[in-house]
């Protein structure tokens, strides 16, 4: 009985860490980046990011660049800070490269 259980868990466990994945979406903005600047913050939303309660602007992490990418996307600490808290409260990472 205890290996029968084990054998579930340790199954659970294998699909849980092989069917995760992290969410990325990239804009080029003009030419993309050409340097290796590159400027990160927090969005924060809550009940499954349909509530934002504060997001960043890109064009201001950007400044006066008229060549830059933007990469906002769902990491492992924010999809592990949105299942410990139900989906209460969901993070993403915005990233703009200059």
């Amino acid at each position: 009985m205890k290996t029968n259980s084990l054998r579930v868990l340790l199954t659970f466990l294998l699909c849980l860490f092989l069917l995760s994945s992290c969410y990325t979406y990239t804009s080029v903005i003009g030419k993309g980046a050409q340097g290796n600047q590159e400027v990160t913050k927090w969005n924060h939303y809550l009940i499954y990011g349909l509530a934002p309660v504060s997001i960043s602007d890109s064009k201001v992490m950007a400044g006066d660049a008229t060549d830059y990418t933007i990469t906002t996307s769902h990491t492992f600490v924010s999809g592990l800070i949105s299942g410990l808290t139900w989906g209460i409260y969901t993070p993403t990472v915005t990233s703009v490269k200059k």
